[in-house]
């Protein structure tokens, strides 16, 4: 076989072994020279997100590992969808990823105030008439009454954690309540 190595281990007639190690080597091991080492993707293969996105499972995935709430979630869905993952709006957030005791905040987080400023950096327009919105929201948050509140994921997509164990001053970053305060 071109381009192959084999290699033996023998130790049946070395003395002083027991006898579970007198036992005869299983069959040599025969490694392919030639063969292509299967640690990255074929060139040309594009990764398929669970959403069926090209090119997004990569950026997002670190995420889902947390936050697997939103992989099926419209609004997550809908922009991965466009190829834009998470660290668009949240910054790739290196630090908050790697920490396992889950109290540091993502690099970027957006308080009501600023929610809408953020999606107005890519849509710049609305094409629902404002009366519709301020139905719509009122049918969807009928405990809400001050329209002048409406913000953007009020409507689109439920981007918002069911059950939240940490909170963060989402200006500041720092550690209002972490899962050891309850």
């Amino acid at each position: 076989m071109a381009g192959a190595a084999f290699l033996s281990c023998s130790r049946v007639s070395e003395p002083g072994l027991s006898e579970v190690e007198k036992q005869p080597a299983p069959p040599a091991l025969v490694i392919d020279q030639d063969a292509p080492l299967l640690l990255e993707e074929p060139a040309g293969t594009k990764k398929v997100s669970v959403s069926g996105t090209l090119g997004t499972l990569t950026e997002n995935g670190p995420c889902f590992v947390c936050h697997v709430n939103y992989e099926a979630e419209p609004l997550a869905s809908r922009h991965a969808a466009a190829n834009v993952g998470c660290v668009s709006c949240h910054g790739p957030s290196y630090a908050h990823r790697n920490d396992e005791n889950n109290t540091t905040p993502p690099d970027i987080m957006y308080p009501p105030d600023k929610t809408d400023a953020a999606c107005h950096k890519c849509h710049a327009s609305h094409d629902v008439p404002a009366a519709k919105i301020v139905t719509l929201w009122l049918k969807r948050y009928p405990h809400k009454r001050d329209a002048r509140r409406i913000v953007c994921t009020d409507c689109h997509g439920e981007h918002r954690l069911k059950v939240r164990t940490v909170r963060w001053d989402k200006e500041t970053g720092k550690l209002l309540q972490s899962g050891k305060d309850r």
